[in-house]
């Protein structure tokens, strides 16, 4: 078993990992303002947006950049920092620093080599979506930014469409769209909470289906990083699929048995869907393949 343990002296340096607000500046801590008084050097994702934190709260300390375009340079030097007995705080943008931004590759290398790393918790911006949107919170799975890539997109979709648990996202207002029909599309119409402006003025959550928050950032204007929490997977587990009476139907043979129970054929369509766990399109979209082919 290979444990590691970081070490505490007079002669090594400390990493403090700051959470900062993710909106309104009274979220921040006693705790993590007496920390960012306290260190050397303040490594920032960006040295403008955290600058504007420091002047708030008279904070006077030096500033270096660290973000995902220098965090090899800037890293090693951070690194040369605490092997001379420095003490660094690390925040991001917003919320806490690790999450979805380079911090990670840091608290890996100063871990690795022994140094202390001290998390000083504060805001975060997918946690305090999560607890107002409504759905499930007693079990959750944090996702953040999907891949950019169509081919990437639908593998991670795949992967995680049968998860149980809620699910959170961050998203760009210039992808959301996208990123929304993409869910939809490979999970069906589930449950769905867009959060934006989070502990702003103009905070918003938006519930509803998939379809209707689609509808809704179309009829509008989407401004603003979005938290977006999905509901988890509710169909039949894995062990309970042997015995579905469909298993073994084309999807036409699928929704032609309900019609011949007298459903319509869009309720049939949109019943054998929920029997699939996938949207109403892809059957709709599948149903007419198979009856061009015959």
């Amino acid at each position: 078993m290979n444990i590691q343990r970081s070490f505490s002296s007079e002669q090594a340096g400390v990493l403090y990992l700051v959470a900062t607000p993710i909106g309104n500046l009274d979220d921040i801590t006693v705790r993590c303002l007496e920390t960012l008084r306290s260190v050397d050097v303040i490594a920032c994702e960006d040295t403008r947006q955290t600058r504007k934190l420091l002047n708030h709260f008279h904070i006077d300390k030096r500033t270096v950049s660290y973000h995902e375009h220098n965090k090899e340079a800037s890293g090693n030097g951070l690194l040369q920092w605490l092997a001379e007995g420095k003490q660094i705080a690390l925040v991001s943008d917003a919320g806490l620093p690790a999450i979805s931004d380079p911090g990670a590759d840091l608290v890996r290398d100063a871990t690795a080599a022994g140094y202390p790393v001290i998390p000083v918790p504060g805001a975060n911006a997918g946690l305090t979506a999560l607890i107002a949107s409504g759905l499930p919170t007693d079990r959750f799975v944090f996702c953040g930014f999907m891949g950019r890539e169509n081919k990437e997109r639908r593998e991670e979709l795949e992967r995680l469409k049968k998860y149980q648990e809620t699910l959170i996202f961050y998203e760009a207002p210039h992808r959301i769209d996208k990123t929304l029909v993409a869910i939809r599309d490979a999970w069906g119409n589930r449950r769905a909470v867009l959060a934006r402006e989070l502990t702003k003025r103009y905070e918003e959550f938006v519930r509803g289906t998939l379809d209707e928050l689609i509808e809704w950032l179309r009829e509008g204007e989407a401004r603003g990083e979005f938290c977006l929490i999905v509901e988890g997977y509710t169909g039949p587990l894995e062990e309970e699929e042997e015995d579905l009476w469909w298993r073994e139907l084309s999807v036409t043979q699928h929704v032609d048995q309900y019609c011949e129970q007298g459903l319509s054929k869009k309720d049939a369509i949109k019943q054998a869907a929920d029997d699939r766990g996938v949207s109403k399109r892809d059957v709709y979209n599948e149903y007419h393949r198979e009856q061009d082919e015959d």
